[in-house]
């Protein structure tokens, strides 16, 4: 399976691509714009999704420009999909990448190694129980 297909992926903000100082914004952590602008280059769409709306929100998507990454959408899947608050704002998307995900978040050069690999790495199938996971 080829990971290195154009791929859409939602990028959570405070924690994942700057270092979580939430209401500020914290300093870029190590090459996340570097990544994120290469991704980009490479044809992958990227969708800023975050807890951040109003001006905060306005303030991170203005960071981002300022540090050259310009998103494809914002808390959505689409540019031109307009807010409507009766329906969920769970996005479309292959990927996201989260500071909160289960396990540690990679670093961003790790992220960018994962994605351009020719192949994923298979898990080896293993039997194990439900308590098993929090050992």
């Amino acid at each position: 399976m080829n990971l290195y297909n154009k791929l859409t992926i939602a990028i959570d903000f405070d924690g994942t691509i700057v270092e979580d100082a939430y209401p500020g914004i914290g300093k870029p952590r190590i090459f996340a714009f570097e990544t994120l602008t290469k991704l980009q280059e490479d044809g992958h769409r990227l969708i800023l999704w975050t807890y951040r709306h109003g001006d905060r929100l306005n303030d991170a998507v203005e960071f981002c420009k300022k540090n050259g990454v310009e998103f494809y959408a914002v808390n959505k899947s689409f540019p031109e999909e307009q807010e409507d608050n009766s329906k969920s704002r769970k996005i479309h998307a292959d990927l996201f990448i989260d500071d909160r995900n289960l396990g540690e978040l990679l670093g961003w050069g790790e992220i960018y190694q994962i994605l351009t690999k020719e192949e994923v790495p298979k898990r080896k199938k293993q039997k194990k129980g439900f308590f098993d996971f929090f050992k």
